[in-house]
């Protein structure tokens, strides 16, 4: 890591790729450089400092992150680059060698990135103290300093853990995070009433965050976490990020069910495939038979001790994450994965054609038993299509009932406690509401698109 001298005042443009967690960590290292001098500005033509945080979840992820850096050298050469995150965990040399980056951080630490960028301040202005070395990625702090707003949004990203102790045949991230840290709650509570100030909703995220709490003395869980913030953070909305099917225990569905939204009903279950022989080439740790099974019981629950649509579904919003063409996987392990999405009530799927990732197992595979690319684009788009049908099917039965909507943006388009995307129909009664508190709407089609009716 080397770092370039910038004084405080430095005008600082941010560039974030990949998921929630390496958004949370980009708003710390602005909190930051910040709380040292800096500026931030919006887009880094004019800037005087741009720090860069990387994702490495494919090879893809990491050459858009080297192409963005060489975009900025062209159109703005006098400014000073930072590279962070994931990739740069992983390629650090590489990194450093390119023309315009003065800083290199193996990891997300902000401490870490105000020393590459060289900004400076008096030790009162320093938010984060007492900060290790970065000697290895997984003694990397998950958070020492509270973070109090996600600049510019309607919801915030409350990151409860960093890591992963599972060893996903697909997935660099462990390599990059390192091993699965929790938050302690006491922290975790204290930031959320921060965050609370400037967001109606909070989301709850992390690497893993199914496993927060196993690392703690007394060893804890996700839901006796979330139980606690429900309590001591009140006028909120809490929503989970992506975890697993297995994970969610009967007192986070308990939550889910009977908290009047205070935690939306709303999981991002991941699938990959819905055939076993992937699965385990995967090395995930769920079967199909399990995935379903948790998946419908979740289901029945919401359906029995929650609101419903108009044709008696359960108010859910339902999404999973799903790996077309993965090595190996036949055209009878594909209609599997069809039958199950066909069977489960999902409203969204996020859809990808396999993509290798240089140093993970699944790299190897593709070699041995590759899948044509055209064929994993082919079914990538069938199952997109199947689900785009369900989630409007589902848009239809949600109209004529009641909701809690975020505002965002303008006031002018909406969020649903069940993740649905809406258009605010009616007048916005005070623009200083905007993102800032929930709004009672009532959900009715109008020409055919669900729109929000503010109450």
């Amino acid at each position: 890591m080397r770092g370039g001298g910038a004084p405080a005042g430095v005008a600082v443009a941010w560039q974030t790729f990949g998921c929630k967690a390496n958004q949370y960590d980009t708003e710390r290292m602005r909190q930051e450089l910040e709380a040292r001098g800096a500026e931030s500005v919006d887009g880094a033509e004019g800037a005087e400092l741009v720090v860069v945080n990387t994702c490495t979840v494919t090879n893809q992820a990491d050459a858009e992150a080297r192409r963005f850096i060489r975009r900025v050298r062209r159109e703005n050469p006098r400014a000073r680059i930072v590279v962070a995150g994931c990739s740069a965990a992983l390629q650090a040399e590489r990194y450093a060698g390119m023309p315009g980056v003065v800083g290199v951080v193996p990891g997300h630490d902000p401490v870490e990135v105000a020393g590459a960028a060289g900004v400076t301040a008096p030790p009162a202005l320093v938010q984060l103290t007492d900060r290790r070395s970065l000697d290895r990625v997984d003694g990397e702090p998950v958070g020492a300093e509270l973070l109090r707003r996600r600049e510019g949004a309607t919801r915030g990203w409350l990151k409860v853990q960093d890591g992963c102790d599972r060893k996903c045949a697909f997935c660099a991230t462990r390599l990059a995070r390192g091993a699965s840290r929790s938050r302690p709650p006491e922290e975790v509570v204290r930031e959320a009433r921060l965050l609370a100030r400037s967001h109606p909703e909070l989301v709850i995220t992390g690497i893993h965050i199914g496993h927060w709490g196993i690392d703690l003395e007394p060893r804890a869980t996700l839901s006796q976490l979330v139980a606690r913030l429900l309590d001591e953070v009140p006028e909120v909305r809490f929503r989970l990020g992506s975890i697993e099917a297995t994970e969610v225990d009967d007192l986070l569905l308990e939550l889910l069910r009977g908290s009047g939204g205070r935690l939306a009903p709303h999981l991002h279950m991941p699938l990959q495939s819905g055939a076993d022989p992937v699965l385990r080439r995967m090395r995930r740790w769920h079967t199909r038979a399990m995935y379903r099974s948790r998946a419908l019981e979740i289901v029945e629950a919401m359906a029995a001790g929650g609101p419903t649509t108009a044709e008696g579904a359960p108010v859910l919003g339902l999404g999973a994450d799903i790996i077309t063409g993965f090595p190996g996987e036949t055209e009878e392990d594909h209609r599997a994965t069809v039958a199950l999405v066909e069977e489960l009530p999902y409203t969204y799927l996020h859809v990808f054609p396999f993509s290798p990732r240089d140093g993970t197992v699944a790299a190897e595979l593709m070699k041995e038993m590759p899948v044509p690319q055209r064929v994993a684009g082919e079914r990538s788009r069938e199952l997109r299509e199947l689900v785009q049908a369900r989630g409007e099917a589902y848009r239809r039965a949600r109209a004529g009932s009641g909701a809690q909507v975020v505002l965002e943006g303008d006031g002018r388009s909406a969020l649903t406690e069940d993740y649905l995307r809406v258009r605010v129909k009616s007048a916005v009664p005070d623009p200083g509401d905007v993102g800032r508190v929930l709004h009672d709407a009532e959900l009715v089609m109008d020409e055919g698109e669900l729109v929000a009716v503010l109450g």
